[in-house]
Order: C-alpha cells, then sequence, then structure tokens
C-alpha cells in the first residue's frame, strides 16, 4: 500500500483550554525528535491535528514509532490528491483496490466538502465516489452502520485527503507535560508498567534501580537496562540511576528482626530515590504497587514504609489486577524481558514469614539503633551510577560496551 502522508490525531489534553497550546507543541516536538531519523519526511500542523508529509519515508515503520508518542491517541495512513472530482475518483478506486477486499467486505463513504467552493456537496460526493467503486469492485455491499472499510474523504482547496485506517495509539497526556517523577524500577513485570502508565499521564520519568552486587548478576543489571530502553522508545531517552544496595541491604541482617527486612529495605530505598529525586528537580516518587499483591504491598505495610519520605508516593498500579499488568507489560512490550530469570535485589534475604502489619515506633526504633544507616544511605546515592538510555542502544552487548555509548554522569 503507498501513502502519502500520516495523519496524526490528539487526545484528551484538546479538552483543555487556555492550556490546549502547551500541551500541542509538546506534542510536536516530541515528533519532530522522531522524525530526524526521517529527513525526508516534514510536519504539518493544523488545529487539533499534526500531518507527516511523507515524502518517501516508509509509512509502516513511522506509524510504528509515532503511534508511540504519548497525547496521539490514533494514526491514519492518507492519501492524497488534487481537488478534482474526477481524480478523487480515480484515487478512491486504486485505493480501495489495494485493500484486501472479500464477497463479505462492507463499505461507507464519508466525504466532507472542508473548502465550500468545490462543486459539490458532501453528500453529493458520498454517491459520486461511492457509485464508481460499486461498479469497479463486485465484491463491496454499501453498509451505513459499522461497515468493514469508512473510506473518509476530506476536500480541501489545495488537496484531497483520503484514509480508512485509525490505527489506535497510546493517547495520554505529552510527556513531561504533568512534571518529573522518580521510578523505582525492580527487573519485574510491574515497575515498567507503571513506568509507562505514569509516562502516559504527562509525566517525565527517571527511574532508579537498586543492584546488591555480587548477590546480583551483571546479567540481572543489564536486564533493567533492557527494560529501560524499552520504556525510552516511549520518551526518547531515560535517565537511569544504578545504585550500590548491597551495603544497605546486609546491614538488616543479624538485628533479630527477619520478619521486617522487607519494610527496612523499601524504606532505605524510599530515602535513596527521596535523595535523588531532590538532586534531579522530581517531586514525587512512583512505584509498581498493586494492593495486596505481596507482604510489603498490604495497606498496613504501605502506610508505614511511605513514611520514609516526604515526596508524594504515586502508584499507577495499585488497584489493577495482575492479569491486567500482565496484558499491559505485553501491550508495552516489556513482558517478555520482565519474566526473564535474573534475581533483583529484592528477592535477596526475604524471610519465610515477612509481616503484613508491621508497626511504625517498632520500625522507627530499630532503625535508630543502626547508627550507620544514615551514612550507608548517603554513600549509596554518592556512588550511584547514572547512564542516559535511548532505544538505539543494542541490547545484546555486555554492560561494559554499553556504559561506553552512552552519557554517564558521577556524582560524588
Amino acid at each position: 500500500m503507498t501513502y502519502d502522508m500520516l495523519l496524526l490525531r490528539f487526545g484528551e489534553f484538546t479538552l483543555k483550554g487556555k492550556n490546549r497550546n502547551r500541551f500541542e507543541k509538546s506534542v510536536l516536538m516530541h515528533v519532530r525528535s522522531l522524525l530526524k531519523a526521517y529527513p525526508k519526511a516534514k510536519i504539518l500542523r493544523e488545529y487539533g491535528r499534526i500531518y507527516v508529509e511523507l515524502n518517501g519515508e516508509p509509512a509502516g515503520e513511522l506509524t510504528g514509532v509515532l503511534k508511540k508518542v504519548f497525547g496521539i491517541v490514533s494514526v491514519s495512513p492518507v492519501r492524497v490528491c488534487p481537488s478534482e472530482l474526477d481524480e478523487i475518483v480515480k484515487t478512491a478506486v486504486d485505493f480501495i483496490g489495494q485493500t484486501d477486499l472479500s464477497d463479505e467486505t462492507t463499505f461507507k463513504v464519508n466525504a466532507r466538502r472542508v473548502w465550500k467552493g468545490f462543486p459539490h456537496s458532501s453528500q453529493e460526493m458520498n454517491h459520486l465516489i461511492g457509485s464508481p467503486l460499486l461498479r469497479t469492485y463486485s465484491q463491496l455491499k454499501v453498509q451505513v452502520k459499522h461497515p468493514h472499510i469508512e473510506l473518509k474523504i476530506e476536500i480541501r482547496e489545495d488537496q484531497t485527503y483520503l484514509y480508512y485506517e485509525v490505527i489506535p495509539a497510546v493517547g495520554g497526556y505529552p510527556l513531561g507535560t504533568n512534571g518529573k517523577a522518580m521510578l523505582l524500577l525492580s527487573g519485574g513485570i510491574d515497575s515498567p508498567v507503571a513506568a509507562w502508565s505514569a509516562m502516559r499521564r504527562g509525566l517525565e520519568i527517571e527511574c532508579v534501580h537498586f543492584y546488591s552486587y555480587p548477590y546480583t548478576s551483571q546479567l540481572a543489571k543489564e536486564k533493567v537496562i533492557d527494560l529501560t530502553k524499552i520504556l525510552s522508545g516511549y520518551a526518547g531517552h531515560i535517565k537511569l540511576h544504578l545504585v550500590p544496595f548491597t551495603e544497605v541491604q546486609t546491614s538488616f541482617t543479624g538485628i533479630g528482626q527477619d520478619n521486617l527486612i522487607i519494610t527496612f529495605m523499601r524504606r532505605a530505598m524510599l530515602r535513596i530515590a527521596t535523595m535523588l529525586a531532590e538532586r534531579e528537580g522530581a517531586l514525587a516518587l512512583v512505584t509498581g504497587d498493586s494492593l495486596g499483591q505481596v507482604a510489603s504491598q498490604t495497606l498496613p505495610s504501605m502506610n508505614v514504609i511511605g513514611r520514609a519520605t516526604e515526596l508524594p508516593i504515586l502508584r499507577p498500579l495499585i488497584t489493577t489486577d495482575k492479569n491486567d499488568i500482565v496484558n499491559l507489560a505485553k501491550q508495552v512490550g516489556t513482558y517478555e524481558t520482565s519474566i526473564l530469570p535474573y534475581e533483583d535485589c529484592c528477592t535477596l534475604f526475604v524471610p519465610k514469614s515477612p509481616t503484613t502489619n508491621p508497626n511504625l515506633r517498632i520500625v522507627e526504633k530499630v532503625e535508630s539503633s543502626l547508627p550507620a544507616l544514615s551514612e550507608l544511605i548517603q554513600i549509596a546515592v554518592e556512588q550511584t551510577e547514572t547512564i542516559i538510555v535511548t532505544p538505539e542502544l543494542s541490547l545484546d552487548r555486555n554492560l561494559e560496551e554499553i556504559q561506553d555509548d552512552v552519557v554517564k554522569e558521577k556524582w560524588f
């Protein structure tokens, strides 16, 4: 199928009145950055829409890229022709002829005369285009409600647009229009989905991953980079903060409070993530918590764990069923990587019976008896390595090769 343009439609932010222009500009900037890899493509902006002139660039490939842009609700490949009746009929016949038609194919024509100087009304055009299609393709049948093909025709003064596909895109709010947040990224299924969900609501995210070498392997670290790479396909690039967590984590062993180890560990993670958020200008933390899924995600546990920070904690998946999370992970593209059998620090030192109802007073008392804890947390922050992950990173290289290709920032 040959196409001339792509039509990008905006989503729910079009209801935002005075802020609408700001949201549209954000989408436009994101699209423009993605099109740098396609130099022949040209952007045309209209109220409520963006058109991308292909000029020979691959329509299918570009559609796959642009439908990941937050704020765009759908994409339609478009054929373009002069605004003359004979040309419109000719293009429509050729256009429909390139589709897979069967004896059960139903269709309708939905013409809109944007240019009022065109000599035929919208209703007349429906018949003037529909009749040649029926004569040319005997397998077509007219159906006004819910046809297989609804050929939409927009007649403008300079040219006419024809399209029938409406390919769903991610929708939501444009990336970064609702601020920045720091996301706690494990190697599991939930947190990458939480990251995608947060970005879809207009948040720019930076990811924080905690690793406990030598208890966790290099492959576990690479797995998280791979997950971030997949997510960066929706954002262009994402900062990933890699936090050495071994000393902090092992400080909670041997103190006679095994059932609280998960609580201590997650409170320490929140403290570290908060310090990184303050340094990076993030205004909230995001986690992949789903209510009741594990011991640390009961309401009493989340209450005690959340007291470790003053920043708001956003939990996009809090009431989401696990099966729904898995299905969304498959849709986002993170599922196959998430299920790779590489352990992360959250699976270490897990007690047989972790508490689901920790006591805040006891937790704080035990933490205060560990005078080295604050220092260990500070050291972990200072030794955190930050890399900027982009979709172009190769997934089949080791971590050292990846780090040679990205921007690295050391903070001491």
